[in-house]
């Protein structure tokens, strides 16, 4: 989509965004719902920020997104992070079937994996940066919880660099849905496919590249084709910074205990799992995901480069 394309009602491009998409430049999304829902005050706000940075050090540019005053913004100015990251503010989790109610009810929301990718392909950006993508959840027999970012992928072209799936989720289900939806996943460096905290699942990755040129050549066939799909990199939290998955599973298996105990269900689910496991594992997954962020901006600028 051009900018001319784009619904000024609805979007409100960043001067910095709008330069690139006419330069042709590289440009990176960035979820917003990692600021609101995904990490502590005052850690989100400065990880806002050092994602932000990060990708221009790297020669791209931002696109953080979010939902404020009734449009889409492309591209984030300091005091909307700010906002975002304040735990007063009541900031709405916004999925893709959120979007209509905020925009319409002019309500502040972040944006979750499913909605970045939405707005990102409609401003034309093809590249993403984010922690871990949403799944299929461990009880999904029962609760039939799948997460919209599947089936965003199976519509919707934007190439996503994620640590894997977050390791709460059942990772085997998650691969065989992505599967059946025709997403290519991508293991980048790494044969295995990674759980978020851990570099270890113990599941393989169907396709492998290890060079940042070959990946951004697959892309370009990808979006050349228009074969109209995600595609999703999974990029391993770095080496210094994961956790043992024995470690991490305990954790996640107590958690997941809590969580039933207090009947926490659909969208809240993640937030507290996410909250319990940085307290019993004494703040190490906190520090795995602050590291897996900024490694996965560090490559989706590397990766937009190369395709730009």
């Amino acid at each position: 989509m051009t900018l001319s394309k784009i619904n000024p009602t609805y979007f409100d491009i960043h001067p910095e965004v709008r330069d690139a998409l006419q330069r042709g430049r590289a440009i990176v999304a960035l979820e917003s719902t990692v600021i609101s829902h995904g990490l502590p005050f005052p850690e989100n706000i400065q990880l806002a920020m050092e994602l932000e940075d990060i990708i221009r050090s790297h020669h791209a540019v931002p696109a953080t997104i979010a939902l404020l005053e009734g449009k889409f913004k492309i591209g984030l100015h300091e005091k909307d992070l700010e906002m975002l990251a304040d735990p007063a503010v009541a900031v709405h989790k916004t999925s893709r079937r959120d979007i209509s109610y905020v925009l319409s009810q002019k309500i502040p929301g972040a944006t979750t994996v499913s909605a970045t990718m939405w707005a990102a392909h409609r401003a034309g950006i093809k590249i993403f940066a984010t922690g871990g993508i949403g799944g299929v959840h461990r009880d999904a027999t029962n609760t039939f919880d799948i997460s919209a970012d599947l089936r965003e992928f199976a519509v919707t072209p934007v190439a996503v660099v994620s640590a894997g799936v977050k390791s709460i989720l059942d990772i085997g289900a998650t691969l065989e849905y992505l599967e059946t939806m025709g997403v290519p996943v991508i293991g980048y460096g790494t044969h295995e496919f990674p759980a978020f905290f851990s570099r270890k699942s113990g599941f393989g990755v169907p396709l492998e590249i290890h060079d940042a040129d070959k990946l951004a050549e697959l892309l370009r066939v990808h979006f050349e084709l228009k074969i109209n799909t995600g595609i999703l990199i999974a990029n391993p939290v770095p080496e210094a910074d994961g956790l043992d998955n024995d470690f991490i599973e305990k954790i996640i298996a107590g958690a997941l205990e809590e969580q039933k105990k207090k009947q926490i269900k659909g969208k809240d689910i993640t937030p507290f799992l996410l909250k319990k496991i940085v307290e019993k594992s004494g703040g190490k997954s906190l520090r795995a995901n602050i590291s897996l962020l900024k490694n996965n901006a560090k490559t989706a600028a590397e990766i937009a480069r190369k395709l730009t």
